[in-house]
């Protein structure tokens, strides 16, 4: 805090830090209008100062962060920016072209309300030429701020960045600010006054709004969109987003809100970093700083240097050159196909089964911020070799059986991650190498989830997506494989594409639960493919390229469930399974009950329908033997499914509209005499699938009726997988 006569503390330390102030001065730019489009009235005549309009930092190779607010302000001012989004970059005393290529703030509005938003925006240079600086961003969250610099763009071309004291220029506007906080912006012609480039920070601490700072002086205007650089870890933590009106109080964005960054903010016209731009940006800034230390390479000290002369002699273990290899080798690996993963392996390296904290994890970056828990240097060595033990394994495992050079050089990257690793091993004690093996939890289910699209192809065939998934119980579920696209592809499209795979994929989840398991099938499908017959589908029995195929059904538990019901569990749903669960008893309620005459199922029927399964019994399940895939049949499913019915049982080959026969009186029969002797809802899926191996056989007495048997088995304590926030719209063609 500054004395009580407003004069600042001597700065002692700035030259344990000058090498790291360097680099952060370098590495800060000034925003302003396009090369050759200079803001009308704003340049004295004959000025060749430049109107800035806040500040960045260059994170990557031709990238600069930004806060939204100072190329696109929010109090409806424009700012002169040429077409496709060009402004201007000052940087190396030039002013270079840019392109607002990201805007967190406002995302697309097809991205709906779960779209992350933050006052955050991505600038790409469009000279692919121009060579620059980066600097360091934080891979782990900031809360508490103890010595720290904030920085400011350079407003005079020609001015040297890394000068000990800079000509800038005040002005009391601003826009895009937080509350009380007013956005730092703009600085206009005026009386000079020499102001440091960098301000000291005093103090600082994150809240619901950002991370708070305060300082000796007012944040010096144009410098909002510049970098929050905290001294004792050597990164930028934060980007300053505005200072209070009176005190001397700032506001930055944390870094780790760059997190959100997905395709939906990209800016209409400009050019983006493909579908996980998120993951795109961090591996070049961790792979630009890695080939920073290569041997023989011209230039000075670099960013990485300044962080060992800060760090050296503090006595860890995994220091900043372990960080900066084990981030380049991360950087090369694909992103992780669901951010449970991460989680996953963050909680396995922790030891524990709790989320790693508040802050989301996205990719194995992330998970590597997540693990500084303050341990001592032996434990913290020891997370941090686990973890990575974990990631090389699950990689080398998603591309284990894929073909082509880009999976080729998937477990090529994850081999060499596995090489460091053991390197960094040696020197754990022999218990804990011991331990640091396999880890995967073990699988409960795998799911086959096909999404329909709700629209159609040219021949009138409803167009579809799907995936596969792993479940581990209480909705917790990591997608393994996967198809999106806008266009979709019909039904028996998506079910052939996913049978090629899933034999591979049913046998690793066996191997990972444990020897000689058979985890349950699940297959999601909305209404109108509930006559799916999954149990009959045929998968390879081995991971032989001739593997010959098999029904699944009498080898291992299948069950279906209502796609329909991913979003949210209704309460219905969950007190009629609560009340199946705690059933003594089961039985069978035959649907639909009584048909009018003429078949179908009018108004009436419906309605009658409904009150009779609203009034059923706890331990009641519904029993079709009619089609469900249209008519009556498909109606009677619907009705249940909106009472809440969580399990049922039918024939994948019901019959028409036309009256029962014996078939559908053996049926019956052998659908009570099952529940009777269930002995409970939790044993179902295997019960059946008992029924299949059974009916399978050429025995003449066997049960033969349960040939064609679905069960739906949908657990509202184990809910389908929600949509991820970050997952891109799919748009008809």
């Amino acid at each position: 805090m500054a004395p009580p006569d407003g004069t600042a503390h001597p700065r002692g330390d700035r030259a344990a830090h000058a090498q790291l102030l360097e680099h952060a001065g370098r590495t800060t730019v000034g925003l302003c209008a396009a090369p050759g489009r200079d803001e009308p009235g704003r340049d004295e005549p004959g000025s060749r100062r430049t109107r800035l309009w806040g500040s960045g930092v260059l994170i990557a190779p031709g990238w600069v962060l930004t806060c939204a607010h100072v190329p696109a302000p929010h109090d409806g001012r424009r700012r002169e920016i040429g077409p496709d989004g060009v402004l201007g970059v000052v940087l190396g005393g030039r002013v270079i072209a840019a392109q607002l290529a990201y805007d967190l703030s406002r995302p697309a509005p097809a991205a709906g309300p779960a779209a992350a938003r933050a006052d955050l925006a991505l600038l790409r240079l469009l000279d692919p030429s121009v060579e620059h600086l980066c600097a360091w961003i934080s891979d782990q969250p900031a809360t508490l701020l103890e010595d720290a610099y904030i920085f400011r763009g350079h407003d005079e071309p020609g001015a040297p960045p890394d000068a000990a004291r800079e000509r800038v220029l005040r002005d009391s506007g601003g826009d895009g600010g937080d509350g009380e906080y007013d956005a730092v912006n703009g600085v206009a012609p005026g009386p000079a006054a020499p102001v440091d480039p960098f301000i000291a920070v005093r103090f600082g601490a994150r809240d619901a709004r950002g991370l708070q700072f305060g300082s000796d002086v007012r944040v010096t205007p144009g410098a909002s969109g510049g970098p929050l650089v905290e001294c004792d870890r050597g990164e930028v933590v934060g980007i300053v987003k505005g200072s209070h009106r009176e005190d001397h109080l700032g506001l930055a964005v944390p870094v780790t809100a760059l997190r959100g960054l997905g395709p939906e903010h990209l800016v209409a016209g400009a050019t983006g970093l493909g579908r996980d731009p998120y993951h795109a940006l961090m591996s070049r800034h961790d792979r630009w700083h890695w080939s920073g230390q290569d041997l023989g390479r011209d230039g000075g000290p670099t960013w990485f240097d300044a962080q060992h002369a800060i760090m050296a002699g503090r006595g860890r273990l995994w220091g900043v050159q372990e960080r900066l290899q084990a981030l380049d080798l991360l950087a090369r690996l694909p992103a992780p196909r669901d951010p449970l993963v991460v989680e996953q392996a963050v909680g396995d390296a922790l030891d524990s089964a709790a989320r790693p904290g508040a802050w989301t994890l996205r990719t194995w970056r992330d998970g590597h911020g997540a693990l500084y828990q303050g341990s001592d240097p032996y434990t913290e060595l020891r997370t941090f070799v686990h973890y990575l033990r974990i990631v090389a394994q699950r990689t080398a495992d998603q591309a284990r059986d894929a073909s082509g050079d880009e999976a080729a050089r998937i477990r090529e990257e994850a081999a060499r991650l596995g090489e460091f690793v053991q390197a960094k091993a040696v020197v754990l004690r022999p218990q804990d190498r011991r331990r640091i093996g396999p880890v995967r939890r073990p699988p409960r289910s795998v799911l086959v989830e096909f999404e329909p699209l709700f629209f159609y192809d040219e021949a009138g065939r409803e167009l579809f997506n799907w995936s596969v998934s792993e479940g581990y119980g209480r909705g917790q579920w990591l997608r393994v494989d996967v198809r999106e696209s806008d266009g979709g592809v019909p039904f028996e499209q998506a079910r052939d594409e996913v049978l090629q795979r899933l034999g591979a994929r049913l046998l690793h989840a066996d191997d990972d639960a444990k020897p000689g398991a058979r985890v349950r099938l699940e297959v999601a499908v909305p209404e109108g493919r509930w006559h799916t017959p999954a149990g009959q589908w045929e998968v390879a029995a081995s991971t032989r390229r001739t593997a010959r195929g098999w029904p699944v059904g009498p080898r291992r538990p299948v069950v279906l469930r209502d796609q329909a019901r991913r979003d949210e569990v209704d309460p219905a749903w969950l007190r009629r399974w609560q009340g199946i669960a705690a059933a003594r008893e089961l039985h069978a309620l035959r649907l639909p009950p009584d048909r009018p005459p003429g078949g179908g199922a009018g108004p009436r029927s419906e309605e009658a329908l409904l009150r009779l399964l609203e009034d059923a019994h706890e331990g009641t399940l519904p029993a079709l033997c009619h089609s469900v895939a249209d008519g009556a049949g498909r109606t009677a499913v619907g009705i249940a499914l909106d009472s809440g019915f969580p399990v049922g049982l039918w024939s994948s080959a019901g019959h028409g509209e036309r009256e029962c026969d014996e078939a559908c009186a053996e049926f019956h029969l052998g659908i009570r005499k099952l529940l009777q002797w269930s002995g409970g809802v939790a044993r179902l899926p295997e019960l059946v699938r008992e029924l299949r191996a059974d009916a399978a056989e050429p025995a003449e007495n066997g049960p033969h009726w349960a040939h064609d048997l679905v069960l739906l088995y949908d657990d509202p304590l184990d809910p389908l997988p929600r949509v991820a926030a970050d997952r891109p719209q799919v748009s008809p063609p």
